[in-house]
């Protein structure tokens, strides 16, 4: 079974705004599998969905997570930025 959009696809999403010499947001695949279920969990406990610009409807939570990271409507925090809150 293959996720789409693919793991690399996701991390180039999330660090596209890195400037060069910075270092990356995410560089595993952990590090997406944990924001995309910790944004499920929310999902799933009512937290509201983001629009997305697609036409697809997600109909699981993981999927709407996953959507919703791929296209900037959510973002992973440091974290030492959650420490912070």
């Amino acid at each position: 079974m293959m996720m789409h959009p693919s793991y690399k696809d996701i991390m180039d999403a999330v660090n596209k705004d890195v400037e060069p010499g910075e270092e990356s947001i995410v560089n595993s695949r952990y590090s997406i599998c944990i924001a995309t279920a910790k944004r499920a969990k929310q999902l799933i406990a009512g937290a509201d969905p983001k629009d997305l610009d697609k036409k697809i409807v997600c109909d699981k939570p993981l999927s709407q997570a996953v959507e919703e990271l791929y296209e900037g409507k959510i973002k992973i925090l440091p974290k030492n930025a959650e420490d912070n809150q």
